[in-house]
């Protein structure tokens, strides 16, 4: 089976790096289409099949991913739609807001289409991708589909509605938790660690929070029950979070991710 990825950015190049860290394609199987000499040379380097030219990605591919700015997948999917089998081949796009009925509008005879949204942990097989089968697309074709991005962190079959909801919760996502680690490294310097040790604590405390709750399957406020002793310095500290809006500011950022 061989893969093809038209657009190796940041989003691209990271799902690229997961299919090759993965088991299911071996590296010559799969295509990397970019006018970035510099980022086909870096996948070349890697036994990936690299291009310029989107059309030759396409061609032959059993699964054809495309992964560029929302703007640019018309151009893109217009560019390759003579190549394009609609019997033999899956179309993948991976791109926020563009939607179903605009990629059929643009390719009349359209494989069976997925939308997904992945994040940039993906590249370290730690995503989490939402998946909208689209359609006309088979069981088969859908567990597929889930199954490669499996291997790639954990998925979430979803529909379309649902699919903005998922990019502000895990694509941008990644982000506001990444956020949070400045942030606390910042409060650790204040409190006398070095930089760096101040980020490695905050990023093994972030760890194992998520293992406990993973393991455990307690809800996050159950958790933290475990942890603040009736007028103790924990519940001092989250109170004060409190007071300046801390779960408000974060739901409201949530929410101003889905804004257009």
């Amino acid at each position: 089976m061989k893969i093809a990825m038209i657009g190796a950015g940041a989003m691209g190049g990271a799902t690229v790096e997961g299919l090759i860290k993965g088991e299911r394609f071996r590296n010559e199987d799969i295509t990397v289409a970019d006018p970035s000499q510099q980022v086909v040379e870096k996948f070349s380097r890697q036994g990936v099949s690299v291009t310029t030219d989107n059309q030759l990605a396409a061609q032959g591919a059993d699964i054809v991913c495309v992964c560029v700015k929302p703007w640019l997948v018309e151009q893109v999917l217009k560019g390759i739609k003579d190549v394009l089998d609609a019997k033999k081949q899956i179309l993948i796009v991976i791109a926020a807001g563009v939607s179903s009925a605009k990629i059929k509008e643009w390719l009349p005879d359209c494989p069976p289409l997925f939308l997904m949204i992945p994040n940039i942990a993906i590249a370290q097989l730690a995503s989490m991708t939402f998946i909208v089968p689209c359609g006309a697309v088979s069981q088969q074709q859908t567990e597929l589909v889930k199954a490669i991005f499996d291997e790639m962190g954990q998925t979430i079959i979803t529909d379309e509605q649902h699919l903005a909801a998922g990019t502000t919760l895990a694509s941008c996502g990644i982000a506001y938790a990444m956020r949070y680690i400045r942030a606390a490294s910042e409060g650790g310097v204040e409190l006398g660690f070095k930089a760096d040790d101040a980020k490695q604590i905050v990023m093994q405390t972030m760890k194992g929070a998520v293992e406990l709750l993973q393991a455990s399957g307690l809800h996050p406020e159950a958790a933290i029950d475990l942890v603040t002793t009736p007028g103790g310095v924990t519940i001092k500290g989250l109170n004060e979070m409190e007071h300046a809006g801390f779960t408000s500011s974060v739901i409201k950022g949530l929410k101003a991710g889905m804004k257009i």
